[in-house]
């Protein structure tokens, strides 16, 4: 989700679901080590709780990251095991890492000993065309030795060469049955289910065999089904309305735009949230408008919501 769920995103994903934790973009190690570690860091009190995902695979590196995450008030540091892409694999980081798991372990316990926040993993079930059970197990089994208890998994294998990003979210078969067993294997750990997961109803049916789903692509190109799937596991839960969250991204967004923010960074995240909707396609033109957006005037948004309504009567 490099890209992605920055805090702009997180920010309105946290008014869709109130209990839901959110997850940073992956942030590597390099860029905290070298970079404007406020510009990566910086995120708004009411999207707790948050977990800090990281990239990396030098354990003096990562020990760093997660302590400048832990003063920075997350509540969770992540690593990720987990992404295929060529950027990420010159770095020596992401999925490639699941072929390493002592030097996961060194890693995790490094970051261990540098906070007090839970430190966890997130995963794929294996590499290439490899669907070895025995292979998701021992990794898994290494980092349990080291005290990991919170592991992730993108139910599908990582293939590491011909595959795109976005192929290995799609090509590779998702295999929720070798998941299921990680947790039978494991029962004391806390086990997140990530892949495949679109609609409320199915995540809701995977609760039953996970202690948690992770949505990822689905809630960029559908918010909605945050606020679903918050309605189907808490029926009493107080949501706020459409409107209201309109306005309260028109106020984040006057005070990012004081700040230096383009707006287009504010909105872009809500650009899916009206999919299926009367005047969604007016809603999304409107949002995405060059000419609107650079006056940077927050208001664009308040206009988006009335011409929807006015479109849906």
């Amino acid at each position: 989700m490099i890209d992605v769920t920055d805090r702009h995103c997180r920010y309105f994903h946290r008014l869709l679901a109130p209990r839901a934790r959110l997850y940073t973009e992956m942030i590597t190690t390099g860029a905290l080590l070298h970079g404007d570690v406020a510009r990566h860091l910086d995120f708004h009190e009411a999207e707790q709780p948050v977990a800090l995902q990281l990239g990396g695979s030098d354990p003096e590196a990562l020990a760093y990251s997660a302590r400048l995450g832990q003063q920075w008030g997350y509540d969770e540091i992540n690593l990720n095991c987990g992404c295929p892409s060529d950027r990420v694999q010159r770095g020596a980081f992401g999925a490639c890492l699941m072929a390493e798991p002592a030097l996961v372990a060194d890693c995790v316990k490094a970051m261990q000993d540098a906070v007090s926040v839970p430190v966890t993993v997130k995963h794929r079930l294996g590499l290439d065309y490899d669907e070895s059970y025995d292979f998701v197990r021992d990794f898994v089994g290494t980092l349990y030795q080291a005290g990991c208890r919170v592991f992730v998994v993108h139910a599908r294998n990582a293939v590491l060469k011909g595959l795109s990003p976005k192929d290995n979210r799609e090509i590779p078969p998702l295999r929720y049955d070798a998941a299921r067993r990680l947790k039978a294997d494991f029962p004391d750990c806390t086990v997140v289910l990530n892949g495949g997961i679109a609609q409320a109803d199915d995540a809701r049916r995977q609760l039953e065999d996970f202690d948690g789903v992770m949505l990822g692509r689905a809630a960029w190109h559908n918010p909605g089904v945050l606020s679903e799937l918050s309605r189907l596991l808490e029926p009493g839960i107080e949501l706020p309305e459409p409107g209201q969250i309109v306005h309260a991204m028109t106020e984040y967004a006057h005070g990012q735009v004081e700040r230096g923010v383009p707006l287009r960074m504010v909105v872009k995240p809500m650009l899916g949230w009206m999919n299926g909707r009367p005047g969604s396609r007016h809603w999304r033109r409107t949002l995405s408008d060059a000419t609107l957006l650079n006056t940077n005037d927050p208001q664009v948004l308040e206009k988006a919501w009335s011409d929807l309504v006015l479109r849906a009567e």
